[in-house]
């Protein structure tokens, strides 16, 4: 899954838990959403890496 879609998938899953007082799951989507933003961050790196390898 690309940062994007994990980020998503994290703010559909807290949002759920938030409404259904679940906590756990509100948990699994905060993480959720900071694997998003590690992977989108690893992107950045990989492409200017990239971009300077070019």
């Amino acid at each position: 899954m690309s940062g994007t879609s994990d980020k998503i998938k994290g703010r559909v899953k807290e949002a759920v838990g938030a409404l259904t007082d679940d906590q756990r799951l509100k948990r699994e989507g905060k993480l959720d959403q900071a694997t998003g933003k590690i992977k989108k961050a690893v992107e950045r790196v990989v492409d200017k890496a990239k971009d300077a390898v070019k």
